[in-house]
């Protein structure tokens, strides 16, 4: 008998809006994810002190665990503390560093998580991916999916202009990283998914043609739901792929020569802008324009590296991701090749 369907991870609730995370303690009962709110408040630095202020009337039987940096080494020290403990859910309240120390932590521990975003600066608020330094490196681990997603647009809108400007780099680049998994399909035979690539091309292209106010609550919400489409979109294709080609290779090498440049988002922008520009893609100038409108950044000296910085990164980022094919591993360029087109690229949108 055929196999009629397929299941997909996906969280029990995507709740976007003002006032969310007063509201944490109903949700996690509605949900029945914790009746009692016994769970494991997993809070970063910066507004730690102010969100569990916010949160303890409705969860006052959860713990407080602090954590700071996102690194692999927080997330394992945690593990060992939650150990200790017994809780329906991690609740990770945070930004992106938090969240995926909190991710991989519940991951290892076997319990669900719920991810509270106060920030949208990347797609990691509902991907099944982990991104966490060790060793002054940064390496993706696989997580289970949050059980549950919080966005809090109150404090979305309060947080630095350039998380959201990272968010929509990180969204918006989903469709350089699809041209080429295409390219991959075409030239490699790879296999590539169409439910995945719709749901990556769905929430980037939801904010392509958008010239509304970024403090709104309507943009925000278009921000946030396509933040979660990509992550839904890692979970169907079992990784990164559709979300993560020659732009986001580009951010991991500038990460490595050149550590503290930008933040991940505006790295992949520069990135997916320069990729298009070497594969001549159709909708180099829509995107282009979006990250104009944006105010994200789009060229190497807006990052704040030279053409020659900028080369060396695109030189390097093959070997980051040595299994994936993309534009650069097909065109097989040579140092001076990449040179010249990041000279080209250069000349053609510094406008």
């Amino acid at each position: 008998m055929p196999l009629l369907a397929r299941m997909v991870a996906c969280p029990l609730s995507v709740d976007v809006g003002g006032g969310a995370v007063a509201a944490l303690g109903t949700l996690l009962s509605d949900r029945r994810i914790s009746s009692h709110g016994h769970v494991a408040l997993v809070v970063g630095p910066g507004q730690g002190e102010r969100i569990v202020g916010v949160v303890r009337p409705g969860l006052e039987h959860a713990d407080i665990y602090p954590v700071e940096g996102g690194t692999l080494q927080a997330a394992l020290a945690l593990a060992d503390a939650l150990r200790t403990g017994s809780y329906d859910a991690v609740v990770g309240i945070g930004g992106g560093r938090t969240l995926d120390v909190a991710k991989y932590a519940a991951s290892l521990t076997g319990l669900p998580m719920v991810a509270v975003a106060i920030s949208l600066a990347h797609d990691g608020i509902a991907s099944p991916v982990a991104s966490l330094e060790h060793d002054g490196r940064k390496g993706s681990y696989g997580v289970h999916i949050p059980i549950a997603v919080v966005v809090d647009l109150d404090y979305v809108r309060a947080s630095p202009a350039q998380h959201l400007r990272s968010g929509v780099g990180d969204v918006l680049s989903n469709l350089s990283a699809l041209a080429d998994w295409e390219l991959a399909s075409r030239e490699r035979g790879e296999r590539k998914d169409g439910l995945a690539a719709a749901l990556a091309r769905a929430g980037a292209e939801s904010l392509l043609h958008r010239r509304d106010d970024t403090a709104s609550d309507a943009f925000l919400t278009a921000l946030a739901e396509a933040l979660v489409l990509s992550g839904l979109a890692m979970a169907v294709a079992g990784s990164s792929r559709p979300c993560s080609g020659a732009c986001h290779e580009i951010s991991h090498a500038i990460d490595v020569l050149y550590p503290g440049t930008a933040t991940h988002g505006e790295q992949v922008a520069v990135g997916a802008l320069f990729a298009s520009f070497v594969r001549g893609d159709e909708m180099l100038g829509a995107l282009d324009a979006a990250l104009r409108h944006y105010g994200v950044p789009r060229l190497p000296r807006e990052l704040g590296l030279t053409d020659e910085q900028f080369t060396a990164a695109a030189v390097h980022a093959p070997s980051t991701r040595p299994e994936r094919y993309t534009i650069l591993e097909h065109g097989a360029m040579s140092e001076d090749e990449i040179r010249a087109q990041v000279h080209d690229f250069a000349d053609a949108f510094d406008r």
